[in-house]
């Protein structure tokens, strides 16, 4: 299946099957860039989208992934409560230096260097959730659950 994958997308697949989890990336003719368009390509709630977000530490300039529903905007002053500093911006050189990914489809796995991770309490409670996979039309679906055993990251609120 990722022969005919967008480079990638190919490499999430990859990743995913690595895990051994039954994940299929899928890749849409539109965009799925942000949780509303990804919403409204696969026909789920925008809180079902999973937003991987990449901040950079304010005292530490180290990456961290805040894996966010699409429902939701992460307060960065309720954030810093569990990172102990200040969240910064991510710039796009930044983004794909820690990921190798562009910003829009930016996936929660398959980063090039290991990023501290924090998950939105608020994704918990759906039964699958769909998550960007390299590219900015292509997403795959999965639990809660799966993704905080693939990320290793805290639960926390982030709104």
């Amino acid at each position: 299946m990722s022969s005919s994958l967008k480079k990638p997308a190919a490499r999430v697949q990859a990743v995913l099957d690595e895990f051994g989890y039954e994940l299929n990336v899928t890749e849409f003719p539109e965009s799925t860039r942000t949780a509303q368009e990804a919403a409204d390509a696969i026909g789920c709630t925008v809180g079902q989208i999973a937003k991987s977000l990449i901040f950079k530490g304010k005292t530490s300039q180290k990456p961290i992934l805040i894996i966010t529903s699409g429902a939701n905007r992460v307060n960065e002053k309720k954030v810093k409560e569990y990172i102990g500093e200040k969240l910064g911006k991510a710039d796009a050189d930044f983004v794909r230096e820690h990921t190798g990914f562009a910003i829009g489809g930016v996936p929660p796995v398959g980063h090039i260097k290991p990023i501290t991770t924090y998950i939105d309490e608020d994704l918990m409670q759906y039964d699958e959730i769909w998550a960007a996979a390299g590219t900015p039309n292509s997403v795959f679906k999965l639990t809660p659950s799966i993704l905080a055993d693939m990320t290793k990251g805290r639960i926390i609120k982030v709104k």
